[in-house]
């Protein structure tokens, strides 16, 4: 009986608290605007320093009506200051109150305050703002990281007033003046193409950050300097072969990440030394030999140790809250380091423990170290020697498929294209996966609504279908379904058609397995090549439609589905004298594979061919300039007369 007390005990608790806190938002709504002032500032010193006031008073709907009153014109600039302070307050309690905040859409009606001409007003507005974008729930898209945002800075002329701060007498102001600079040159050509020219004190700005990011320098100047630099070579301003990349900014990166700095300067010295380096196999090589990185990166798995040097109660706590951030930043370093070279790939293998360190990432509650051990693994698949040895020895496909269960898009798309990788015809991974239920996974993919994951899903099919006995491309036609199959072949999206073409050129080989299918799904493959055919395509669609009509003649029995097809004839007719080689080429295919001397009623095919006047076209071409396609007119006439 007792447990029934229990609730409404509970609830009589906080119907007390919050009934306390009530006044103070029923005086929100007074008519008299100093009573509502009043109230605001009352509120302001109920709420400093009071994490369960500031929680009743956000249950109670205090934020709307804050904001409310922040953004009414008949409100005076003292009440709007009171209400932007309180905001601020309420921001500086617990992450809960940071997303009640963003779900009642702070951010818009802040930066309108920023508008006023009032400085006091202006001021708080921007505290507020300073205290939400600190907090970890807040996107950081919302403000000026997005390309219409950073254009907005860069059009008011953020950079020139910006630039003489770098040389402030305040620390402080140097160092917010380049946090700017690092978040206006992001993935922004046009802003990094400007910072590389400016001039401060008769200096470019590329040396004022290299300068910055010396060993002399306070760590957070020297982190926050790299990344200005990385951010402008990955824009394209500064090249991956200049001395400041190369001798300055990707040293002083590779420092970050060594076990004497602290958590949070680890994490941000591999995530952007992963960035930097990403795209670049020359800066890949350069950073796997500096400082034995890629050993020093494996410590990042075992912090804080038994042995940590940390004597900070607070610190200790912190950083073994964080751990899981520095293995996702490990992850994606290695991800770049990988992304090219062999033999970085065989290190970061060979180095302790590291395949199972990576299989463990992906069963990790925290889904950003998921996706960095996802991305880590993709990037070693690349490796054809990697994925018939440690791939296998730790059977990698398991815990995979068990990811692609159930997982976020974000995760999908990784995780789905490294299995494309496994599926390739050497890979001894091939066959478990078809045991796993592969297949009904995958054809689930290509109806995603997600164009990556649909070119995934059918990119893996396409492989597992290469040299594939006839079985396997059965149980795919079966669970893909005809009309999926149509439904992939007018997709708007480029690669899922090439992929899907690619898929139709696997399962029509070898002439059983070419028979076997056209037998039963014959007819619908001739209209979809048809309707390829005859549409607005480029050139790489139409050639591999017309290499999967290749295919199709190249069958015993199927071939009859293009000699009893005129429409199809004039189209291989069409294209054997289009003004470009590879459909010409493509079309020669057809022609050879329908005529071949050695089988059976290949001289009524030939007949008819010539009836249609294929024969004066091998004619033509066998006076062709380019040397393939004159071969094989020749080859194919010499079917004629032989």
């Amino acid at each position: 009986m007792a447990c029934l007390l229990e609730t409404p005990i509970r609830m009589s608790v906080l119907s007390e608290v919050t009934a306390s806190s009530r006044h103070y938002v029923d005086r929100l709504f007074d008519p008299d605007p100093q009573k509502v002032l009043q109230g605001v500032i009352d509120m302001k010193n109920a709420v400093i320093g009071n994490n369960k006031q500031k929680a009743n008073l956000i249950v109670l709907g205090a934020v709307p009506r804050l904001l409310y009153l922040l953004q009414q014109e008949t409100s005076s600039t003292e009440l709007k200051t009171e209400c932007a302070v309180v905001l601020g307050s309420l921001a500086m309690g617990t992450e809960n109150n940071v997303k009640s905040l963003l779900d009642c859409h702070i951010i818009p009606a802040l930066l309108q305050g920023l508008l006023s001409q009032d400085l006091k007003f202006i001021e708080a507005c921007l505290r507020c703002l300073r205290t939400i974008f600190t907090s970890p729930v807040t996107p950081e898209e919302l403000l000026y990281t997005a390309p219409d945002h950073q254009t907005i800075l860069f059009n008011h002329g953020a950079v020139q007033n910006i630039a003489h701060l770098l040389t402030s007498v305040s620390y402080k102001v140097r160092m917010q003046a380049l946090k700017c600079f690092s978040v206006l040159a992001f993935e922004n050509p046009q802003v990094s193409m400007t910072l590389v020219n400016v001039l401060v004190d008769g200096e470019l700005l590329p040396q004022i950050f290299v300068k910055m990011l010396q060993r002399d320098k306070p760590i957070e100047m020297q982190l926050t300097s790299a990344k200005c630099l990385t951010y402008m070579c990955r824009a394209g301003a500064i090249r991956t072969d200049d001395n400041c990349i190369v001798l300055k900014t990707l040293p002083c990166l590779v420092r970050m990440c060594s076990k004497e700095r602290l958590l949070e300067e680890r994490v941000e010295g591999a995530e952007t030394l992963a960035y930097l380096i990403e795209p670049d196999v020359e800066l890949q090589r350069i950073a796997s030999i500096t400082d034995h990185l890629i050993a020093m990166l494996a410590d990042y798995f075992k912090y804080p140790s038994s042995v940590s040097a940390i004597t900070d109660i607070k610190r200790l706590d912190h950083d073994l809250k964080h751990a899981h951030e520095l293995r996702q930043a490990a992850f994606k370093l290695y991800a770049s380091l990988g992304a090219n070279d062999e033999d970085i790939r065989k290190k970061i293998i060979e180095t302790e423990n590291m395949m199972d360190r990576i299989v463990n990432g992906l069963s990790e509650s925290s889904i950003k170290v998921r996706l960095a051990a996802v991305r880590c693994l993709h990037s070693l698949s690349r490796s054809v020697q990697q994925l018939r040895t440690s791939f296998q020895d730790h059977a990698v496909w398991k815990p995979l498929m068990k990811v692609l269960q159930n997982a976020p898009d974000e995760i999908l798309v990784v995780a789905s294209s490294m299995l494309c990788n496994l599926l390739l015809e050497f890979s001894p991974s091939k066959e478990p996966i078809l045991e796993s239920g592969a297949i009904e996974l995958l054809c689930g993919l290509t109806q995603s609504e997600n164009p990556a994951l649909r070119v995934n899903g059918i990119w893996a099919l396409m492989n597992m279908a290469f040299q594939a006995e006839q079985k396997i491309k059965a149980d795919i036609l079966r669970s893909l379904s005809t009309e999926q199959l149509f439904q992939l072949l007018s997709d708007s999206d480029l690669n899922v058609l090439m992929k899907t073409l690619g898929l139709l050129r696997n399962l029509l080989s070898t002439r059983p397995h070419i028979d076997k299918i056209m037998s039963t799904h014959g007819k619908q493959i001739m209209q979809a090549v048809t309707l390829i055919l005859e549409g607005e395509h480029n050139i790489e669609v139409k050639e591999q439609t017309l290499c999967i009509l290749a295919n199709i003649a190249d069958g015993t029995t199927a071939k009859e589905l293009i000699m009893t097809n005129d429409d199809i004839l004039q189209k291989i007719k069409y294209y054997m004298g289009h003004s470009h080689v590879k459909l010409q080429l493509a079309a020669m295919f057809c022609i050879s594979n329908l005529i071949w001397n050695e089988e059976e009623g290949s001289q009524e095919r030939q007949d008819k061919l010539r009836d249609i006047g294929i024969v004066d076209i091998l004619h033509k071409l066998s006076q062709s300039p380019d040397t393939n396609l004159c071969d094989k007119a020749k080859t194919a006439l010499q079917q004629y007369l032989a």
